[in-house]
């Protein structure tokens, strides 16, 4: 038999496609030759193939090689197609058995010594092979525990050549990396850390319950990024399939072991100010990654010092937190990933940062305040529904013996608060409270009647826009499923107004 098949994955964003693999060996001068638009590291192949087969006292064919990818239409990228290729120009020489192949997929990157490197996006990769005839999936060994989260395929772990041909020819079972449990994970950054700024952890419970974007304006050393730091440990905890969704994406950007496997924490990602447009929303030629926005899918996305980033890149978020996903367009294709976050921005107050709170002057003029403040689009700033201001901590905040709250008891009340709320939000079609349309906020959810005909006397005196006045109600409603209300009260529309006096700054 001069020709073996077999099957690889092709990734292209988070989408894998399944790509059959034909080798043929036939009569002629020893030559190799790759068919189906292949990059530069796919063209490489060669070389390392060779090297790890001979290193594994296997044979070369000194004979003319081709090597066929399908659909030849699709563009393919990485190196984790050594060992599908491998595998097809074993069994082309009769070497390996061929029964196996037809419903098995091969993923990962040769090394020369003949071993089995890890590879990134092996998750998304074979997410995408769920509704496909194949059965089994063999991956590097290292790779092996981010596979437990999928249930549809048999994993076979290796980490060599001889290690995979044991398993072919000889039904050798390899032996699986010891399980990793996350499930029972402690919160390292606690909230009861925080000494003081009982109204800034109340702003962020509330924009917990309803996934509401904030703001957080203050001079520096107030613990604006001590707070978004511990944000992520009051939010609920994520369900099996959004756990899935982002660590698919943690995959592909191949920082999978720092965040955790397994974990049901939502993401926590901080980019530095001086981040790119690329950076913040994705990008790249021929292997598209995703952004820092992706990666604080199904958690929090963290901006410290947001007046300080470059023009544009902050504006860049606009489109995401408006639809939840970004789409990136490239000469080979499109690429979409998911992008569902919850938005943190803290910066100072001025230039100098000392506009707010006690003790020496601001040496600012009100122009370069304004000027500072207004790097911070309107647009932008639509989006966000509370606007706080934190200010320094009192002596006897800091002083104080007693310990504050801790994030899993906040947290408890959060996830109360959040099935409040999703069921009376899921009929309807709708998740958080942040998305209630302004037509079902005038109807179907309107506050008592005291609270909206205060907030129609502020939209008559012009304190607040008729964009304002949706906002505030949205608020307003995770308030209410916090105090376990059956609708927003004049007092929780007073609270929801408090959380956006962050307004005046803006002025």
């Amino acid at each position: 038999m001069t020709l073996g098949a077999t099957y690889g994955v092709s990734l292209f964003g988070l989408e894998g496609n399944l790509i059959h693999i034909e080798v043929d060996i036939s009569d002629g001068l020893p030559t190799y030759s790759l068919l189906g638009l292949p990059d530069l590291a796919l063209s490489e192949s060669r070389d390392r193939i060779r090297s790890a087969l001979l290193n594994s006292h296997e044979r070369w064919p000194n004979k003319k090689v081709t090597v066929s990818l399908s659909p030849a239409w699709l563009p393919k990228s990485g190196s984790h197609f050594d060992l599908p290729i491998a595998v097809a120009l074993l069994a082309a020489q009769g070497l390996i058995p061929s029964e196996r192949l037809s419903q098995t997929v091969f993923f990962g990157e040769l090394a020369l010594d003949g071993r089995i490197r890890q590879a990134r996006g092996v998750l998304p990769a074979l997410l995408g092979l769920r509704n496909s005839e194949i059965k089994v999936a063999v991956i590097p060994y290292e790779n092996f525990n981010e596979t437990r989260l999928l249930k549809n395929l048999h994993i076979v772990p290796v980490r060599t050549i001889r290690d995979l041909l044991a398993w072919l020819r000889r039904d050798e079972i390899p032996e699986e990396p010891a399980t990793i449990d996350e499930e029972h994970e402690e919160f390292i950054k606690d909230f009861s850390e925080v000494l003081g700024q009982e109204s800034a952890k109340f702003a962020l419970e509330v924009a917990a319950v309803g996934s509401h974007h904030v703001l957080m304006i203050g001079p520096p050393g107030t613990g604006k990024t001590m707070l978004a730091e511990r944000f992520p440990t009051i939010m609920p905890p994520l369900t099996e399939d959004e756990s899935i969704q982002v660590s698919a994406i943690h995959s592909l950007s191949g920082d999978l072991q720092q965040r955790g496997i397994t974990t049901r924490q939502p993401p926590f990602v901080a980019p530095h100010h001086t981040t790119s447009r690329a950076a913040m929303i994705g990008g790249g030629s021929h292997v598209i990654k995703p952004g820092a926005c992706s990666l604080a899918h199904r958690g929090i996305l963290f901006v410290d010092e947001a007046p300080e980033c470059a023009t544009g890149v902050l504006d860049s978020l606009r489109q995401p937190l408006e639809s939840g996903a970004v789409t990136i367009s490239r000469a080979i294709g499109s690429a979409t990933f998911p992008a569902q976050f919850l938005l943190v921005l803290a910066a100072n107050p001025c230039p100098c940062g000392r506009f707010a709170g006690r003790g020496r002057a601001c040496q600012c003029t009100s122009v370069q305040v304004r000027r500072y403040l207004h790097r911070l689009s309107g647009p932008l700033l639509d989006r966000i529904d509370i606007r706080l201001q934190v200010l320094p901590p009192t002596r006897e905040s800091l002083s104080s013996h007693v310990r504050s709250e801790s994030s899993s008891d906040i947290r408890t009340r959060v996830m109360t608060a959040r099935a409040r709320s999703e069921s009376r939000l899921i009929p309807l079609g709708i998740a958080r409270n942040s998305e209630i349309p302004a037509s079902l906020l005038r109807e179907t959810l309107r506050a008592e009647r005291g609270a909206m005909i205060f907030l129609h006397g502020e939209l008559e005196k012009e304190n607040i826009t008729a964009r304002g006045f949706h906002k505030v109600l949205r608020v307003a409603w995770s308030i209410a499923d916090l105090a376990a209300h059956e609708v927003p009260t004049l007092s929780d529309v007073h609270l929801a107004m408090s959380l956006r006096e962050g307004l005046e700054l803006m002025s």
